[in-house]
């Protein structure tokens, strides 16, 4: 493949184009030496020049968790916030918890103030140094000096150092989107299959782009005023309209094969050029709720071969997968969800999430994507997916109690609860971006066509492999 860099020019204007504040070299001046007590106050600091960034910042969805979206016809504000998943299930009641990897202070329940721009976190993306973290329960903040906290329990978090993190501030490194993009879903390489700590510092099989040209996640993911493109299909009906895709660099008609050019109109760049995921580290493909609560015995929880635990009485069942194919299935960008209000039949796969097209979609391509399954509560008499508090004093966690932590988690939601619950069987989509192969290691015609097609031809809508005549 050729790539198509961005001109010089470009980015002489672009460089020319940043206040003098935003420039490396002059941060640790303007920053001064604090002190800093709190993340707050090096935000407060961050304002005296960036006051303009901090508006824009927030209105976008990396703050909010939410935007405007079209749903069967009805205007919702939908997003991380309100979406309903088959890993924690959901951030309603579980603030503290899951808004470590929000780009923000203090978000603790449903009181937040989304309009304070000093309850912007900007170190968690523009820190270079490394060390900033943000506590696993901490509503955002990381550990300050003079704190002594532990997670999980008899593991102490070191403070960090807001003064030579605020001096030290950057474009976002790959390790600083990764620190909540590759550890989505309660750990490392858990949740998307294509997105792990192996893309820190990657190697060019790991991902040609990353390890190969040295590429970081905004390379791709540029936006203006924070408005950063991309989205994932959780969180997302999509608007049928791609915000960033692989021409925003390479020429649609490249290959030498004419063939290959012809494929490509109606088969996305990465069913060939990601041939299998979690190439480095397993990814979970199945989290069973339903049995958690058993006691651990006493040796520990079993694991599997690749040391991954297949048991936790917290959580339940786990399995895990490595170098696994790709489910494929014709995309238009445009996804089907599941909500907290809808309706389900919870004798089928509850689809939380699932593309949609087909074959006779001119908008639609082939596309790869992992497929996380499991089985977690739902309400049986409403048949409707629930919110579920697993964090703190009523969390599931604390006193495994299923109908006290669904009952918290659908008040917390704004949602009714008859006072009965059953578990059923769920599956979303994780559309395969990243980890993108050397062209060498791209799929070969065999791969789908033949005997040991990877392709389930009439699952695509077709009645058999198109080369074959008979």
């Amino acid at each position: 493949m050729t790539h198509r860099p961005i001109p010089l020019l470009l980015l002489l204007t672009l460089s020319l184009a940043l206040p003098a504040t935003a420039r490396a070299e002059d941060h640790a001046e303007n920053v001064g030496s604090g002190p800093f007590a709190t993340g707050p106050d090096v935000t407060r600091k961050c304002l005296e020049c960036h006051e303009d960034s901090a508006e824009s910042f927030l209105k976008s969805v990396h703050w909010t968790w939410s935007r405007s979206q079209v749903v069967d016809g009805r205007t919702v504000s939908y997003g991380k916030k309100n979406a309903v998943n088959n890993f924690c299930m959901a951030v309603p009641s579980n603030w503290a918890r899951c808004t470590s990897c929000h780009a923000g202070y203090g978000w603790k329940d449903d009181g937040f103030d989304f309009t304070r721009a000093e309850n912007i976190d900007c170190l968690v993306c523009h820190d270079t140094t490394g060390t900033y973290r943000k506590f696993p329960t901490g509503a955002g903040h990381p550990v300050y000096a003079g704190e002594t906290k532990e997670f999980p329990k008899g593991k102490p978090w070191p403070a960090v150092d807001l003064v030579r993190v605020a001096q030290s501030v950057g474009s976002p490194t790959r390790a600083a989107c990764g620190s909540c993009h590759f550890y989505g879903g309660g750990g490392d390489h858990v949740k998307h299959g294509d997105l792990d700590s192996s893309l820190i510092q990657p190697t060019r099989d790991v991902d040609v782009h990353m390890g190969g040209e040295g590429m970081t996640c905004v390379d791709c993911h540029r936006g203006d005023d924070h408005g950063i493109r991309g989205e994932a299909l959780s969180v997302s009906t999509g608007t049928g309209k791609r915000t960033m895709g692989c021409t925003d660099c390479h020429e649609p008609d490249l290959h030498k094969r004419v063939i290959l050019d012809r494929h490509a109109r109606k088969i996305a760049c990465q069913t060939c050029h990601i041939p299998s995921y979690a190439n480095n580290h397993p990814t979970l493909v199945w989290w069973d709720w339903s049995t958690a609560g058993r006691d651990v015995p006493p040796e520990g929880a079993p694991k599997d071969g690749f040391g991954m635990k297949t048991y936790d009485r917290m959580k339940g069942d786990f399995r895990w997968g490595r170098r696994l194919i790709p489910t494929y299935a014709w995309f238009s960008g445009r996804v089907d969800r599941v909500m907290l209000e809808d309706r389900i039949d919870p004798a089928d796969v509850v689809r939380l999430s699932a593309p949609r097209g087909d074959r006779k979609d001119p908008n639609a391509k082939i596309w790869p994507f992992k497929v996380m399954r499991g089985k977690q509560p739902y309400d049986v008499d409403r048949n409707a997916m629930v919110a579920v508090n697993t964090f703190g004093p009523d969390g599931y966690w604390t006193k495994y109690d299923w109908n006290l932590a669904i009952a918290v988690g659908q008040k917390a939601a704004g949602q009714p609860y008859s006072g009965k619950y059953g578990f059923v069987e769920t599956s979303m989509v994780w559309a395969l971006n990243h980890m993108v192969a050397p062209k060498e290691k791209a799929l070969k015609c065999t791969a789908c066509h033949g005997s040991k097609s990877r392709l389930d031809w009439k699952a695509l809508g077709y009645p058999r492999d198109p080369m074959k005549k008979y």
